[in-house]
């Protein structure tokens, strides 16, 4: 087990200690002061998933970053574990609040914390708020053995692939965005014989990689198409794709010339896709990897 892992869970060795105590004077302090977090308690992540290795790397330099989940209905926090964090989940719920999975696996919760209704409108409270009084999230979830929670993805964007597969377009995005030359995925499979993707190149990656390459180029849609570019992000899908099962690995990919920014077109102001609008306008595009 990864000292950072073994740590958290209070299972580190002596000389796992050890190592990470050298390690912190050495590097992990200074780094921490240097970034003003050196008085840091607890941080936490939300929103969006974050991948593991990620979170897995700050809590390694001694940043206490967690994974919290709510809504605004939830009046912040459904579940969080900020001191025994599990990895890979959201932890477990917060005292006062219960926490239940529907039987199509969608994550309900009620308690003190739960909003009354949106205002002026009883028929979408009705359609949130159930007669049990349980709070509908629309996000799908699953527990595990000791009650930690693992978010799945919304329920109106899990992906049934043509031969029946349900797939989290999310956690794909977020491992595709590992990638270092991709700065933003868009995972395509609803009712499609096997899954892809269209990709966004990283601005600050790509010129980076471009220079070390000596790659000559006027613009990102000059590198969006370079062999090179094409090859390396080839390389990166493979790896990250590795640990999903064949079904839900990306099997064909698109590399966009465009740059997709918050509040655009294609993302909230808050960087969530806009998957209808997505799909809409990079129809062409999609179409041709299923030809």
């Amino acid at each position: 087990m990864p000292i950072v892992e073994a740590r958290t869970v209070g299972s580190a060795t002596a000389e796992q200690e050890a190592t990470w105590k050298f390690l912190d004077e050495a590097a992990f302090a200074p780094l921490r002061k240097l970034l003003g977090f050196d008085a840091l308690m607890c941080a936490v992540t939300g929103a969006a998933p974050i991948p593991r290795e990620l979170l897995s790397w700050f809590r390694a330099i001694g940043v206490p970053l967690s994974e919290i989940y709510g809504l605004s209905e939830t009046s912040g926090p459904m579940t969080w574990d900020p001191w025994k964090v599990r990895l890979g989940t959201v932890g477990r719920p917060i005292p006062g609040c219960e926490v239940l999975l529907a039987e199509d696996r969608e994550i309900i919760c009620r308690g003190g914390n739960i909003f009354a209704g949106y205002l002026d409108d009883p028929e979408k409270t009705a359609e949130a708020i159930d007669a049990d009084g349980f709070f509908h999230s629309g996000d799908i979830g699953v527990f595990d053995e000791d009650g930690y929670l693992h978010i799945v993805d919304r329920k109106k964007e899990i992906i049934i692939t043509a031969g029946g597969k349900n797939i989290s377009p999310a956690n794909l995005e977020a491992k595709l965005k590992l990638v270092p030359l991709i700065g933003q995925a868009a995972v395509i499979g609803d009712q499609r014989p096997f899954v892809s993707a269209l990709v966004v190149l990283e601005p600050e990656a790509a010129v980076a990689f471009a220079q070390r390459e000596g790659i000559t180029y006027t613009s990102l849609a000059d590198l969006a198409d370079d062999p090179k570019v094409v090859r390396a992000i080839a390389t990166g899908i493979a790896e990250v794709m590795a640990e999903f099962n064949h079904a839900e690995q990306v099997k064909k990919w698109t590399v966009l010339s465009d740059e997709w920014l918050p509040d655009s077109d294609e993302l909230t102001p808050t960087s969530k896709l806009k998957r209808r609008i997505i799909g809409a306008k990079y129809a062409p595009q999609i179409e041709a990897m299923y030809r």
